[in-house]
């Protein structure tokens, strides 16, 4: 019998690998971060080649960790999570990518948003895909690829250059790469590229054209949990067996599957390079007025899709990462609680972190980061507190927004990723919302989610209540500030946010 799933998490700044047991707890994982290219400002890219190889290396790593013998049969099934939007083209008989990858947070693509804007406005494909137009997505990347690298157009049409999400490289690999490996993607992965109908489920022959991306580049679409799967990992491959390759959600999709919010109404916040809330829907989606997107949320088999309305903030973790490798404030992004600690509130300033601009509820490509209040009195902890808590004050704008589209008010809120280690933000997180913040024993709830998805699509896991019954609460900050304190500071944090929008004027 197989003892464990394993799970690919390939985010925005590392790989990693985890295995995982039936009752849902880590037992090994392995991690290798990758670099960051930027090539001009606003520019972001990852070497797709670094990614596959770091990929490897993480998954050797964690099958030894764990003791994992893959020829006896010890992992059930593999499943995959990644950062969304991420753009890849390459050839399919190769397996050479055209360009670097286009990361999420890349805003190159903004002349071309600027002019699919100009007839019909920023919500033009909106009814169909459920999300504005911004740099953000997929399909505009592609559209970059194709007019500005050599011979990709070409190649396209022929049928040679493909493209994927982060996740359809990696599966592609997995199962074969140029010898006939999967070219795949799940509907979570496939509704953030502003090409696929959120109702069909299918990608959408009118914005193909109007984009110029022929449909013969871009994967099949199929559920997040797939019994019938893609293929199987090769022998010769990292995993050294044949391993049903079967789960595929986008990292915060898999997120919500990880923190087991299968209810309409039930919703997580994700803590990262980004901040992503997502609130489940249930099986119809929910158009959005107040600068949210309509995504998918899973679909496991052949049940009905779910859908979500998520939040997108675009700088929270990437914000420490900032203040340690461009300013050197901290040795270590660990470092950062510490700092902020050494003093009592921010000194009166807040920091708009909008370096790739604005994204929910804003979606404003041209706003820009700014620090407002600075005085003789700041020191390095006021920043670094203020750093910090421009998570939770993003997060509350989401979270207001998201009651009212829904019309159901937040009473607790589920966190996992990396920044929920940091105590001081938690506890700032529960104050500036004013409802409880409840942290799982297992944090890590992205990886889980693939996870989840893999094993539910072999067995492993029989039914949605098994995984419900894995979840388990390790911490709840509840918030402690005055009324009128939260009120003031959550006013004041406004402002700031209407200067990151006219840092010009």
């Amino acid at each position: 019998m197989p003892k464990y799933v394993a799970a690919i998490d390939q985010g925005t700044t590392s790989t990693r690998c985890m295995i995982f047991d039936h009752a849902g707890q880590v037992i090994s994982i392995a991690q290798k971060e990758h670099e960051q290219i930027f090539p001009r400002p606003g520019w972001v890219e990852h070497n797709p080649i670094e990614i596959w190889e770091r990929t490897r290396t993480v998954i050797q790593d964690a099958l030894i960790l764990a003791g994992a013998d893959t020829a006896r049969g010890d992992v059930a099934a593999v499943g995959i999570t990644n950062q969304r939007e991420t753009t890849l083209v390459w050839d399919r008989k190769t397996g050479r990518a055209y360009y670097n990858a286009i990361v999420w947070q890349d805003t190159r693509t903004d002349q071309i948003i600027n002019a699919l804007a100009s007839e019909g406005g920023q919500d033009r494909f909106r009814a169909k895909v459920g999300l504005p137009l911004a740099t953000y997505f997929s399909g505009p990347k592609i559209k970059w690829i194709l007019d500005n690298v050599d011979g990709v157009r070409a190649a396209a049409e022929r049928g040679d250059a493909v493209f994927g999400n982060v996740d359809s490289w990696v599966i592609w690999w997995l199962t074969g790469g140029p010898d006939g490996g999967a070219h795949v993607t799940d509907v979570t992965n496939a509704s953030r590229t502003m090409l696929m109908d959120l109702r069909r489920l299918d990608w959408d022959d009118e914005i193909l054209a109007i984009l110029g991306i022929p449909r013969q580049m871009l994967p099949q679409i199929r559920p997040s949990s797939d019994p019938q799967g893609w293929g199987c990992t090769r022998e010769d491959g990292p995993f050294g067996a044949a391993i049903p390759v079967c789960g595929d959600l986008g990292d915060q999709q898999a997120a919500l599957v990880g923190q087991t919010c299968f209810s309409p109404g039930e919703g997580k916040n994700t803590y990262g390079t980004g901040c992503f809330m997502l609130l489940n829907t249930g099986t119809q989606p929910v158009a959005s007025k107040y600068g949210l997107l309509t995504t998918l949320g899973y679909k496991l088999g052949n049940e009905p899709a779910v859908y979500a309305l998520e939040g997108s903030i675009a700088v929270t973790g990437a914000l420490v990462q900032w203040l340690r490798d461009n300013l050197g404030l901290i040795g270590r992004s660990a470092d950062v609680e510490t700092l902020a600690a050494t003093v009592e509130d921010n000194g009166g300033i807040y920091f708009v972190p909008a370096f790739s601009g604005l994204f929910a509820p804003y979606w404003q490509s041209d706003a820009r980061g700014v620090i407002i209040g600075l005085t003789r009195f700041i020191n390095r902890g006021h920043i670094a507190r203020a750093a910090l808590e421009a998570s939770a004050f993003q997060t509350r704008e989401v979270a207001d927004a998201m009651e009212k589209d829904s019309g159901v008010a937040l009473k607790a809120l589920k966190v996992d990723g990396g920044m929920v280690v940091n105590t001081l933000l938690m506890q700032f997180q529960a104050d500036i919302l004013g409802v409880p913040v409840v942290r799982p024993q297992v944090a890590e709830t992205t990886a889980l989610g693939a996870a989840y998805a893999a094993g539910l699509a072999q067995g492993f896991w029989s039914n949605l209540e098994d995984l419900r019954a894995n979840w388990q609460i390790d911490r709840t900050w509840q918030p402690h500030m005055a009324e009128a304190t939260r009120a003031r500071l959550y006013r004041d944090w406004l402002k700031a946010v209407g200067r990151s929008m006219r840092w010009l004027e």
